[in-house]
């Protein structure tokens, strides 16, 4: 199965040998993975940048760029009769590489070969860096290497390479992005719609993942769903919903070619916020709003974080929360007791688009150092926007119980916290607001089918 039209894998490859000039890049496909034995798989996933380059949406396929020779050459091995019975009438290798617009292909096993030919000649051996534990297997004994070690092999250069040409979309990479949006529409309004008194969020979470699977190739990563959202990452679903409670749903799809989506909203048990969770709504919304029109190229992904930073932490003080001076207490890091994480990350083939390919280089890279204080070191990217990048702005606002005691106990930051105030607003848990955005050349575009974030609008939805 191959994605988008030949001609856009031959561009993207002949941009690549623009960008690494010598040598031979390898590219392993997923193969597999079985969840108790071998003929029990979990749902296949290709490697993104194997996609990327050759769009082969199938397992145990290998490919070879050939910087010096032009060639490109596909490796997999014919379906046998035995497969056919099972699984139907299949595609030839060979068919299968032409639709990548690759007319050299041969038998997996061929590989080795080519590999130890091409090291024998003293050639430049590219590869990335491998996040499976099989494909670093086989690339160690393509290479004849420790698989433990593999990682620390990879050919930098390539990682650049694909780091550059990833990080700038596609007008039809953009409109995948929309359509796994549009599919995240149907996800979140069905659960604002759902999120009454009495409900479970594992009923929930079971509806919407199937939307995610109607609709496209399923989720886009593990859904998050609780009642309990200051736990920013919380995949436990045994709760059943009450009333004065908040709902954090942070969810995406993905589409047929793979493309993702990725969006976090905030939903009131009952369909109505209270005046304390609306207070600290408020904050949060206004933090992604204002955020998201602050973007245009040329800007960074950190000042858009400290932008929202400062807003939430001004916030706070509003509401006796925090005290002293804003900006001050946002450049020592005391706002991050509320906001521990960064405000957003790349968003493409990957939920967290290419971080496989190691998140300081394609964060910060060469120019941009990544801080050591909490909450600002968790920040994804750092580097500034530019036209075709795709980013996530996911401001939030929690209340952490044991973050919250270990400081107190530590009068870690009391010149700007008010820790006797934050005990009333232990009960709103956490709020998350996130959508996805285009950086185009003079701003921003919010992607996708707008949705409903607005308090009246969230309290409508949920009245249908």
């Amino acid at each position: 199965m191959n994605m988008f039209d030949a001609s856009v894998y031959i561009t993207r490859r002949a941009c690549l040998r623009k960008l690494v000039n010598n040598g031979i890049a390898v590219f392993i496909g997923n193969s597999e993975s079985p969840f108790n034995y071998p003929a029990n798989a979990y749902h296949f996933r290709q490697d993104s940048t194997f996609l990327y380059y050759f769009g082969i949406d199938l397992p145990n396929f290998a490919a070879v760029v050939d910087f010096d020779s032009g060639i490109d050459t596909v490796y997999g091995n014919d379906f046998s009769i035995n497969d056919v019975i099972w699984m139907g009438p299949q595609p030839t290798v060979a068919e299968i590489s032409a639709g990548a617009g690759i007319f050299s292909s041969h038998k997996f096993s061929q590989l080795e070969h080519d590999i130890n030919e091409a090291s024998a000649k003293g050639r430049k051996i590219h590869f990335l860096p491998p996040y499976r534990g099989d494909t670093k297997m086989v690339l160690g004994s393509l290479i004849n290497k420790n698989p433990c070690g593999i990682r620390q092999l990879s050919s930098v250069e390539l990682i650049k390479a694909a780091v550059e040409m990833r990080s700038v979309k596609e007008d039809i990479e953009v409109a995948e992005i929309e359509k796994a949006i549009d599919i995240a529409y149907n996800m979140h309004t069905t659960a604002m719609q759902m999120c009454r008194p009495g409900i479970s969020e594992q009923e929930i979470f079971g509806k919407i993942e199937g939307i995610a699977l109607s609709e496209g190739a399923g989720v886009s990563f593990p859904t998050i769903l609780s009642i309990n959202g200051q736990t920013l990452h919380n995949h436990s679903h045994k709760n059943i919903l009450t009333e004065g409670k908040l709902m954090v749903v942070d969810a995406g799809a993905e589409t047929m070619m793979h493309y993702a989506s990725d969006i976090t909203r905030t939903t009131p048990v009952g369909g109505k916020f209270s005046t304390m969770q609306r207070d600290i709504y408020d904050i949060v919304l206004r933090a992604n709003v204002e955020a998201i029109a602050a973007i245009k190229p040329g800007l960074s992904n950190r000042d858009v974080h400290f932008l929202a930073c400062h807003i939430i932490a001004g916030g706070l003080k509003d509401l006796g929360l925090m005290k002293g001076d804003t900006g001050e207490a946002v450049e020592a890091g005391a706002h991050a007791l509320f906001m521990p994480h960064g405000i957003g990350h790349m968003l493409g083939l990957d939920v967290h688009d290419m971080e496989g390919l190691g998140e300081d280089i394609v964060g910060y890279g060469d120019k941009a150092k990544r801080s050591n204080k909490f909450g600002a070191s968790f920040l994804r990217s750092a580097m500034p926007y530019k036209p075709g990048h795709v980013f996530t702005v996911e401001p939030g606002c929690y209340f952490i119980p044991e973050l919250i005691y270990k400081w107190r106990a530590e009068s870690k930051f009391t010149e700007f916290i008010n820790y006797d105030a934050i005990s009333s607003y232990m009960q709103v848990g956490g709020i998350r607001i996130e959508d996805n955005v285009l950086i185009t050349g003079s701003g921003s575009r919010k992607l996708g089918k707008a949705i409903p974030k607005g308090v009246d609008e969230v309290e409508s939805m949920c009245s249908i």
